[in-house]
């Protein structure tokens, strides 16, 4: 069996790659990054070690590279010989790689094995916007035997650098839910968990993990911390983000079928992940891409939004608002791009115009503190 991952980046080859690894599959990670490929087809392998007090370690091997900027051949004759297609490049990426696959894919049509592709980002149903990009190239696509499954992706994979450049420290938790009614193959991965509804795990995860590392970065930063682990230490911060899941908790089970007993011990799962010491992750990552975060449908404003208008609490949220709003990290473009917004035309007109909040949500926010 065979499977290509496009981004051969930490998540890449930590996260996604080990478990198709596992699972026996030949791995072939695709990349423009000439030093990652090149080392990749030099050594065949790597280690992934898990960051806890005397962690693991895997050996991840048989695996190569194509750098697709210079190898498109190679790239075209993975694609044909591909059991499984995966990323994790960043959402904003996959249309590019819906360039590169699709002039392969009526090809691959003609061979009856089933092929998944599956965009494994940080984004809600991110497979479906690699689909569309695909379908923008092809036309129609329709086959009994290719599959699009979305997925929601989770394992804190920080910023690091290792004595060999293909090694990789990742955290012991991780979660990978594949949407099973998309999935074309009798034989499913072992590791990720397979649902019929994925929406209510997306919604479960973006609104706890990002919520949360969105609430230790902001808040942390105006108490003068550059670190998750350093942030966490203070029960300012450790209070205040119990009360920002406590908001996100009511909007989770309200929306979903998750009881209060079962999202408070997966946010106490969470919890404890924010205090991994070995997991060291830096604010300013933790909190780029401030105006995404402040999107109407992201991991801030939908709840408090909802909670607003179900007449239930949101004042940690809208303090949490105010926060990002305040943050300073002027190597994020987004940040600089807000920062002149808001100089330029106030706070009011950026929370409607970017935030999609109407007056009286933006009336209470500013006076949240």
């Amino acid at each position: 069996m065979k499977a290509i991952h496009f981004g051969a980046g930490n998540i890449g080859r930590g996260f996604i790659g080990k478990i198709l690894h596992d699972n026996g599959y030949e791995v072939t990670f695709a990349d423009v990054s000439k030093e990652i490929i090149d080392a990749l087809n030099k050594e065949h392998g790597y280690t992934v070690h898990i960051a806890e007090e005397n962690g693991a370690s895997y050996d991840i091997t048989g695996v190569n590279g194509i750098n697709t900027a210079e190898n498109p051949g190679k790239l075209k004759q993975a694609i044909l010989e591909a059991d499984i297609i995966t990323t994790a490049v960043g959402v904003n990426v996959l249309p590019i790689i819906g360039k590169s696959i699709a002039p392969h894919l009526p090809r691959r049509l003609e061979d009856p094995r089933p092929l998944n592709i599956i965009a494994c980002e940080n984004a809600v149903m991110a497979t479906d916007t690699l689909k569309e990009a695909i379908i923008e190239e092809t036309g129609v696509l329709a086959a009994s035997n290719i599959g699009f499954p979305n997925s929601a992706v989770d394992r804190i994979v920080p910023v690091q650098k290792n004595e060999r450049i293909l090694d990789v420290k990742v955290e012991p938790f991780y979660e990978w839910v594949i949407e099973e009614t998309e999935w074309k193959n009798n034989k499913r991965l072992d590791g990720p968990v397979y649902v019929r509804e994925l929406m209510p795990y997306i919604e479960r995860k973006l609104f706890t993990v990002n919520t949360g590392h969105a609430a230790i970065a902001y808040y942390g930063r105006t108490l003068g911390y550059d670190t998750v682990y350093e942030a966490m230490t203070d029960s300012k911060v450790q209070n205040f983000l119990s009360d920002v899941l406590s908001e996100t908790l009511e909007y989770i089970t309200s929306v979903y079928g998750f009881t209060a007993k079962e999202q408070n011990i997966y946010i106490e799962k969470i919890t404890e992940r924010f205090t991994n010491p070995h997991l060291s992750d830096d604010l300013n990552r933790v909190g780029r891409g401030i105006m995404r975060k402040l999107g109407p449908n992201d991991r801030i404003i939908k709840p408090l939004v909802h909670l607003h208008n179900e007449g239930k609490s949101h004042r940690a949220l809208s303090e949490l608002v105010l926060y990002a709003v305040k943050f300073d990290n002027e190597e994020d473009p987004e940040q600089v791009e807000m920062n002149e917004i808001i100089a330029e035309k106030g706070l009011l007109y950026f929370l409607m115009e970017y935030s999609g909040l109407k007056r009286d949500v933006t009336d209470e926010i500013i006076n949240a503190l």
